[in-house]
């Protein structure tokens, strides 16, 4: 079972819905879980909010966090999932932000990456990843931590940790 199947899985058994904030999967996190038959069961649906102003405008990340930190960083992820959630009506909320390349981006190298989950209670946890690999096996393995990390904490594996990742692995 693949880990979206999975999330949805839980999700479903639970009675519980997800909606997903996207920043450097671009919608890939979105194309996996609706890739699964009966998705809409539990998925709400999704923000890619690759313009950092979105973050704030639409998803009510800090303005001021943006300003001082930048897109990439664990409280802003936070923020992205907790923000999704309450935007879209959904019990969890899921996020993703990083560098995917190839460039550095607001001082962070190339394959560092926050995934965060948000549930009912509103409390979050946060992932951060320094992935290797190029471009699409950084974006690739971005979907999968944040899938695991919510698996993890809907009851399923957690397979996402706090360590180097080798990106596509």
């Amino acid at each position: 079972m693949t880990s979206a199947a999975l999330v949805l899985r839980l999700l479903v058994e639970r009675g519980e819905t997800l909606a997903v904030a996207e920043s450097l999967t671009g919608g890939l996190v979105a194309a996996e879980l609706t890739s699964v038959p009966g998705a809409s069961r539990a998925f709400r649906g999704s923000v890619t909010a690759y313009a950092t102003p979105l973050k704030s405008e639409v998803l009510g990340v800090e303005a001021e966090l943006l300003e001082t930190r930048g897109a990439v960083d664990a409280e802003v992820a936070r923020q992205m999932a907790t923000g999704v959630r309450r935007a879209l009506g959904a019990d969890w909320g899921a996020a993703t932000t990083g560098v995917a390349g190839p460039d550095t981006q607001d001082g962070h190298p190339v394959g560092t990456v926050f995934v965060a989950v948000c549930g009912p209670s509103d409390a979050g946890k946060v992932t951060a990843l320094r992935l290797n690999g190029g471009r699409a096996d950084i974006r690739k393995e971005s979907v999968r931590s944040v899938l695991e990390l919510l698996s993890g904490e809907l009851g399923g594996y957690a397979g996402a940790q706090d360590t180097e990742h080798n990106g596509g692995n």
